[in-house]
């Protein structure tokens, strides 16, 4: 075998876009994706939706508040904490546990009490936004205009069509790097899918704070995405990963992307003689991972990685650290981000267990893959359960992904990018319920799509009809969700 074989295959670009394909399909993509958004959300397109969380957040940080001015609207995932002011003299922050039969008061430091009744003298309730605050940044100018009447769903659903164009691009830069040997027709085919054939579709027309975050982080990990591609821009790379944990915490757990991509571009060359040698020494047995780490630090550029490493973290560090002292300033600990103090019917369940525990892992696991709707003799004719159906009904292609048809140098970081948010979902306490889909796997289907396209199987008639499937299935989901319950039911877990 000659030296040339044992090397790498170093991606070869291609020649620049025609201006046509930079600017004017986009422009297509986004009005044909746009069309088919307001389509679905027809007449939410009216007002506001009644989840607008992050309308009240830009509210009261235009109003120079981080908590509400006064109760929300209803009770529905806000975080509410507690003032007690005691007949000993005493003031104390916190919530009411409902676990076991004491009145025991968790403060916003951690400490435990038991207070009864008859020793509060005052109480002071304040409400706050749990969620991450990026999305309600992105709405200041909105709200100083329009206030409280700001549309919600008509502001996610315009973001999310630029979404598709993200991933356009993004698959046209796979191309031009030469990890993608796609045409330009299947990446039209890809970008259908992910507009219209993934859970994507029903969360761009609802509006609602859970939604407006996941159109928001996608469009954030699609960015990551581009800046990441081989370490070309560390320091935006980093601070889209900090603006990703403000959005969806998730998203930040994507990491193993921009570290990948730097520590690969700063690997020396393997020389053939010492790979030689290195083989007559192993005989025929394969080198383990010890030597092959080994063998990976020898050929590391460790010192102009580090630096790029650098660049990419302090960023994203900041933008996390900002977080914390927003966290120790409404809740006095930096790790809390308000999850803790919920108003919602499953406190209890994240009081007993935490936010993550291996107890939610065999429902999340169901929920992600193997859910299924019921069928009917009678209308409806089919009804989903409200934690939704899995990935392989709504987007089938995604199973291909666990055979790739090639190899790649990109696919390794793609695949550990998809991994680790993807862990941290599946021991998260709760499933996304209520929803069409696995919603929370929009956290990383930005790097599903890319690795179909470096690694995915030919799209031939049969990959062409699981597509036309997904998007069946997705627009039912667009269309029925959050409209017509008699396709929903309430069942498959219990809450606790």
């Amino acid at each position: 075998m000659s030296d040339e074989s044992q090397k790498e295959p170093t991606p070869t670009p291609l020649a620049a876009p025609s201006n046509l394909r930079r600017f004017g399909i986009p422009l297509v993509i986004y009005m044909i994706v746009l069309g088919g958004y307001f389509g679905a959300a027809s007449n939410r397109l009216k007002k506001h939706s009644g989840d607008n969380h992050y309308v009240y957040l830009a509210q009261s940080l235009l109003q120079g508040r981080l908590s509400l001015k006064g109760a929300p609207p209803h009770q529905n995932d806000w975080a509410r904490v507690l003032e007690l002011e005691l007949r000993d003299g005493r003031t104390v922050r916190g919530t009411y546990l409902r676990t076991g039969r004491n009145r025991t008061f968790k403060t916003t430091q951690g400490e435990k009490l038991d207070i009864q009744p008859s020793q509060v003298k005052k109480q002071k309730v304040t409400y706050y936004v749990s969620f991450p605050w990026f999305p309600a940044l992105l709405m200041l100018p909105f709200v100083a205009i329009w206030g409280m009447k700001f549309n919600d769903v008509i502001f996610t659903a315009m973001l999310a069509a630029f979404n598709p164009v993200l991933l356009y691009w993004i698959l046209g830069k796979l191309r031009a790097l030469g990890y993608s040997k796609r045409s330009l027709q299947d990446d039209l085919w890809l970008v259908a899918l992910f507009a219209f054939g993934t859970v994507h579709f029903f969360s761009a027309v609802l509006g609602q704070v859970w939604y407006t975050a996941h159109m928001v982080g996608v469009m954030i990990t699609a960015l990551y995405l581009l800046a990441a591609l081989e370490g070309r821009h560390p320091w935006l790379a980093g601070l889209l990963l900090g603006l990703g944990f403000v959005t969806r915490t998730p998203i930040a757990f994507s990491v193993p992307l921009i570290v990948g991509e730097i520590l690969r571009q700063h690997l020396t060359p393997r020389d053939p003689s010492s790979e030689e040698a290195g083989s007559e020494e192993a005989g025929s047995e394969e080198a383990g991972p010890l030597e092959k780490l080994r063998e990976f630090w020898r050929r590391l550029d460790a010192r102009p990685a580090l630096v790029q490493l650098t660049k990419a973290g302090i960023p994203a560090v900041a933008v996390a650290g900002l977080a914390m002292v927003l966290n120790v300033l409404r809740f006095e600990r930096a790790t809390e981000f308000g999850h803790t103090f919920l108003n919602v019917k499953w406190a209890e369940r994240i009081q007993r267990w935490g936010l993550f525990n291996f107890h939610f892992l065999s429902r999340n696991l169901s929920v992600m893959l193997t859910l299924l709707p019921r069928i009917l003799a009678k209308s409806p004719f089919i009804k989903i359960p409200w934690h939704g159906v899995g990935l392989p009904v709504t987007t089938p292609l995604f199973v291909s992904l666990l055979w790739p048809k090639r190899k790649s140098p990109l696919s390794p970081s793609l695949y550990l990018s998809v991994l680790f948010p993807m862990v941290l979902h599946l021991l998260y306490q709760n499933s996304g319920w209520v929803q069409f889909g696995y919603r929370f796997s929009l956290d990383y289907t930005i790097y599903l799509m890319a690795l179909l396209a470096i690694v995915g199987p030919r799209l031939g008639i049969f990959a062409k009809g699981l597509i036309l499937w997904s998007v069946g299935v997705n627009t039912f989901g667009a269309v029925t969700y959050y409209r017509y319950w008699q396709y929903y039911w309430d069942g498959m877990f219990p809450t606790k």
